[in-house]
């Protein structure tokens, strides 16, 4: 494997999305700010990219999404009344989202996919590899995959992805990807990628989550790729040729991931994260689960 000599430092989250599935609690409020036990969704994302060294994070965003600017700057009026009061958790807390790292905004305009959305971060990110970050999937910091991607693009300077072994009846819900072994444990090289196939036409069970180190040729692919599947710029689409032609911008490998990851992007999904997350907290986990106990075999 070849070495890549540049660092990555930059995050790239997009947050355009109408958040349709959760209104009309999302009407108003974006849905990356929907609360997760006590901090918004889109907090956990931005620790997760500062966790694993990347400092400088760009947000895709669009219209209403005013809120998440706020919430990542600081609110001097709230600080002074927190202090005022000698309240230093949570002033400590409020401070904590505005301290993460240095933050940038960019409007993606026309909602045309996530290609799209990614293309909309050259400007900003330039000619050096990035990590692409969706709100949807929250991974536990206690299984860190997005550390493990960067050391696998730094070997590889091509393009890394993270999959999933899903139920094959799922897999029409997400990226699919072709693998084939390499001599790395928990590492496959990926051969093709195939955007929500048909269960019967899946190259693998393999499911792409939402997790990506991109080499910056991305970039000149998907300033060529054309609307696929639902009119939109599909960013499966310029990995697909990326991992047909490793001459282009470097291969593309695939960090299989078996740790725990919060699926917030359905509602079911969403309380059942909830659910999870404050069972295994400290300050709230043993009350919690004891009510919820208490709740279960009531109902049942």
């Amino acid at each position: 494997m070849t070495m890549s000599h540049q660092v990555i430092t930059k995050a790239v989250i997009p947050a355009a999305g109408l958040g349709t599935r959760f209104l009309p609690a999302t009407k108003a409020t974006p849905k990356e700010m929907l609360p997760v036990v006590d901090k918004p969704a889109i907090q956990y994302v931005v620790e997760e990219a500062v966790s694993a060294g990347l400092t400088d994070v760009l947000m895709i965003t669009g219209r209403n999404k005013r809120p998440l600017e706020d919430h990542f700057d600081r609110n001097y009026e709230l600080e002074s009344a927190l202090a005022a009061k000698g309240d230093d958790d949570r002033l400590k807390r409020v401070q904590e989202s505005s301290d993460l790292a240095t933050m940038h905004y960019v409007r993606q305009g026309d909602p045309r996919g996530l290609g799209h959305a990614v293309l909309c971060a050259a400007p900003h990110v330039g000619r050096e590899p990035f990590a692409v970050l969706l709100g949807d999937d929250l991974i536990d910091p206690r299984d860190p995959l997005l550390s493990r991607m960067v050391e696998i693009q730094a070997e590889t300077g091509g393009s890394v992805v993270a999959l999933m072994e899903v139920d094959p009846a799922q897999v029409h819900l997400y990226g699919c990807a072709a693998v084939a072994p390499t001599d790395e444990d928990g590492v496959v090289r990926v051969t093709g990628l195939v955007e929500k196939p048909d269960p019967s036409e899946a190259p693998s069970n393999y499911a792409v989550i939402g997790r990506y180190v991109l080499n910056p040729a991305v970039f000149d692919i998907l300033r060529e790729t054309e609307p696929g599947r639902g009119g939109e710029i599909q960013l499966t689409d310029a990995l697909q040729k990326l991992a047909e032609d490793e001459s282009v911008g470097g291969p593309v490998h695939g960090v299989v991931f078996t740790g725990r990851r919060y699926d917030t992007g359905d509602r079911g999904d969403y309380l059942r994260a909830i659910v999870r997350l404050a069972c295994e907290r400290e300050d709230l986990g043993p009350e919690f689960r004891t009510w919820l106990r208490s709740y279960v075999t009531e109902e049942m």
